[in-house]
């Protein structure tokens, strides 16, 4: 990874954590709000190689579990974001995702993160009941998808023109 990919996928892991704890408890439903931190790593796994999508992760997960008003064990969204990472790399192809790859690849990543976020809640007595889980595992894949029109192409664009591969000709 190169340092202004690197640059620019810390500044958006910044912004969208500041976002995420400041603005969005206001638009919560039921608690659950969108996981903006997700969307960055997604966006930024469609463009990067694993590795450096996972590290992203990896930073965005410690920096959910650290930063106030993170009430869980600290780890799990680490834990989580590292595999939407590589299961959304996984995904990557040498060429522009379309816009249904990339709803498809948001669903399934908030899917994967959010449960793996509650299931090692329940394991470790930080988590509620299984019902409330999936409600919470609904709204906030909902909320995410939602999101990904408004977050994702500005993000894939700006990874992809760092990318000469990846850049429209």
């Amino acid at each position: 990874m190169t340092r202004a990919r690197l640059l620019v996928a810390i500044v958006a892991v910044a912004i969208a954590l500041v976002l995420q704890v400041s603005l969005f408890p206001h638009v919560a439903w039921h608690g659950i709000v969108p996981n903006l931190c997700l969307l960055v790593v997604v966006g930024a796994a469609l463009t990067l190689d694993a590795p450096s999508a996972m590290l992203l992760g990896f930073t965005a997960g410690v920096l959910l579990d650290l930063v106030p008003p993170a009430d869980h064990v600290a780890g799990r969204w680490a834990l989580a974001l590292t595999v939407v990472a590589f299961l959304a790399a996984r995904v990557r192809q040498d060429v522009k995702p379309t816009a249904a790859a990339v709803v498809a690849t948001v669903a399934a990543a908030s899917f994967v993160g959010t449960s793996i976020f509650a299931l090692s809640g329940l394991f470790l007595g930080d988590g509620g009941s299984v019902p409330h889980l999936l409600e919470v595992i609904a709204v906030a894949v909902l909320w995410d998808v939602l999101l990904t029109p408004f977050v994702l192409p500005p993000l894939l664009k700006v990874f992809s023109s760092l990318d000469p591969r990846l850049a429209t000709t």
